[in-house]
């Protein structure tokens, strides 16, 4: 994958990529010092603002600073070598996969970060299996290689037989921990130094490079690590395959590289891995007007759709911003743009992101991640064209794992928890049920972290005190068939029947054995575990 020559269209300088790794490898770390390296933020955690110096996190949330986790995906834009990245920073905690999901909807290709000393756990596994779905291609960063470290052979083993990935190292370590001495560039021969934080040096400075058989590097190293670095790289050469661009763009191959986020060595090399090796925006399937198609990132017409839906990002305002994807034409600020239902807005103040921070665009590409700012009308799933006729692939619900039941402590404030819940549902940090009888919100969860992030968020953001007590439920299942058939179930399951926040029949479950007797009893209707949210 080469770069764009000055005369190809504007889409083609697009790459769209997420960050996927298990909580604690170092994910937030390498997105700010991506940040760092590329110019976009003058120190880690601190983006460049015009006219000032304005302190923003990629992790926006009071929530993620206090716990030192990432709950919520954000979205970052910044140029390198002649290329504009969108990168998109997903939770790394597994109660907020859905989240994920949805931002990997998104994403052209994917980093994935493993801890050295721990090669791949459970939550990149699971999440190498959402890229399966696309076939993303998926770039590694083996990180924290300053402290001790598995040996890279078994490393490069380990991503093999645990995620059927042929796993081709760029570069090869020296050491680890207090022995790491940096990474030999397989492609130049070159050591790439590293420099050990003492006295405190300009992590924005390019990396130091020494040829492996110059004089220079007799100078920092001994004779047994200069071996140590050319007997690596020549095992290396011999025991893995060629790099195949079109393996890596069908997703059975991962391009490997080594280095510390935290200390900023080796992300420039990354850097200009990705630009060398990540794709563009490419064609995307859609319905048109009800019949199978795709659209091309060179087509004439806008479309894209929306993957998420943040609100109250901004303090100081009421907002409310639907993350759109591009995936075809120039969009223009003050276009026009339709729902596949029909809706039409016009979208006058689009922005780009810089973490929380934004700024207006005036234009917007294929590949190109645009807010949207709106009151209510754009939910994640939604498909916008110019003409309405185009829809996306659904995003989808799945059944929650954990169901409470939503307690005021002020009862005159219904109105406003309701307002709250709703529009917290619809972002996606939680699934919303209305019981058929009685006057009670039921909250759904994959995990108990998203019910605290949900009644930290309901009491910061509307001022309301609420209690998510136990409910009667264990799990809901969308139900699926003629409207007699529902009608019937619901008749005999009155107190187990509920609707969701598009008004689907929803029926709540004591257990999973309850579900399994009811699929016996009425055979004619099927319980849903995943619904599309477009649909």
């Amino acid at each position: 994958m080469t770069s764009p020559t000055i005369d190809a269209p504007e889409w083609a300088r697009r790459r769209s990529f997420a960050i996927i790794s298990h909580p604690d490898a170092g994910k937030t770390t390498l997105t700010e010092t991506m940040l760092l390296a590329a110019g976009a933020i003058r120190m880690a955690g601190q983006v460049r603002a015009r006219g000032e110096n304005r302190r923003t996190r990629s992790d926006w949330m009071k929530i993620e600073q206090e716990r030192g986790i990432s709950v919520s995906a954000s979205v970052m834009t910044f140029e390198h070598r002649a290329l504009l990245f969108n990168l998109l920073d997903t939770p790394g905690h597994e109660d907020f996969s859905e989240d994920t999901y949805r931002t990997l909807t998104a994403a052209d290709s994917a980093i994935m970060v493993l801890d050295a000393a721990k090669g791949v756990e459970p939550r990149t596994l699971k999440l190498v299996e959402v890229c399966r779905l696309r076939d993303i291609p998926i770039v590694t960063l083996i990180n924290k290689m300053d402290r001790e470290a598995l040996d890279p052979v078994d490393l490069l083993q380990d991503i093999q037989d645990k995620l059927a990935l042929d796993a081709v190292p760029m570069q090869w370590p020296v050491g680890s921990g207090q022995r790491f001495k940096g990474v030999v560039d397989l492609k130049t021969d070159e050591l790439v130094l590293f420099q050990r934080p003492g006295v405190e040096h300009d992590r924005e400075a390019a990396s130091e490079r020494l040829a492996l058989d110059g004089p220079e590097i007799r100078e920092l190293l001994s004779d047994a690590e200069i071996a140590e670095a050319r007997d690596g790289a020549e095992v290396a050469r011999e025991l893995c395959p060629a790099f195949n661009p079109q393996s890596f763009l069908e997703g059975h191959m991962t391009p490997v590289f080594f280095g510390s986020a935290l200390r900023g060595f080796g992300v420039r090399e990354l850097l200009d891995g990705l630009a060398d090796k990540i794709p563009g925006p490419a064609p995307m399937p859609v319905q048109i007007n009800g019949q199978p198609g795709q659209v091309e990132p060179g087509d004439k017409e806008v479309s894209g759709f929306v993957f998420k839906v943040q609100a109250n990002m901004d303090a100081n305002h009421r907002d409310r911003v639907a993350f759109v994807r591009l995936c075809s034409g120039k969009f223009r600020r003050g276009m026009k743009l339709k729902t596949e239902t029909g809706k039409q807005l016009t979208v006058s103040s689009p922005i780009l992101f810089f973490a929380q921070d934004r700024e207006i665009a005036d234009e917007a590409f294929a590949g190109d991640v645009m807010g949207v700012p709106n009151h209510g009308t754009l939910r994640v799933g939604d498909s916008l064209s110019e003409s309405g006729k185009l829809r996306f692939s659904g995003i989808p619900n799945f059944a929650p794992e954990i169901l409470r039941r939503a307690r005021l402590a002020d009862p005159l404030k219904a109105k406003h928890l309701k307002k709250a819940l709703e529009s917290l549902a619809e972002e996606g940090v939680t699934q919303l049920f209305r019981p058929v009888l009685g006057g009670d919100f039921i909250v759904g969860a994959v995990g108990s972290l998203q019910i605290d992030v949900m009644r930290e968020r309901v009491a910061a953001e509307y001022g309301l005190e609420v209690a998510f007590e136990a409910a009667p439920y264990e799990t809901a299942r969308w139900l699926g068939g003629t409207e007699q058939q529902i009608e019937a179930f619901a008749d005999r399951h009155k107190s187990a029947m509920a609707v969701d926040i598009d008004g689907n029949p929803v029926f709540l479950a004591k257990s999973n054995w309850e579900v399994s007797y009811s699929e016996e009893k009425f055979p004619d209707l099927v319980f849903h575990r995943v619904r599309e949210r477009a649909l």
